[in-house]
């Protein structure tokens, strides 16, 4: 493969027969490659962050309907229990 100089860029050369440029720099690669990293771990943890709220709603939702169910329930095992006191007592 042929390579020419990119002219005021000492780390760049241009391949000529695909006309694509090239840095040689390795390390501004690595950096590049640890940044990407980084980047990458910080958007899946922010993911993982999203998943557990999500989680933790769906799960306060089912809690919020299992007490109101209780509540409703023991509303209505109170009132017939009243009913029939007062009836009893009416008879």
């Amino acid at each position: 493969m042929d390579y020419i100089k990119v002219k005021g860029h000492d780390h760049l050369i241009r391949d000529t027969k695909t006309n694509s440029i090239i840095n040689t720099n390795v390390s501004e690669y690595n950096e590049y490659i640890s940044r990407r990293d980084s980047k990458l771990k910080e958007n899946q943890k922010v993911q993982n962050l999203e998943s557990d709220v999500a989680n933790m709603k769906e799960d306060l939702d089912e809690i919020k309907f299992l007490l109101r169910r209780l509540i409703n329930e023991s509303w209505w095992s109170n009132t017939w229990k009243f009913e029939q006191k007062f009836w009893i007592c009416k008879i």
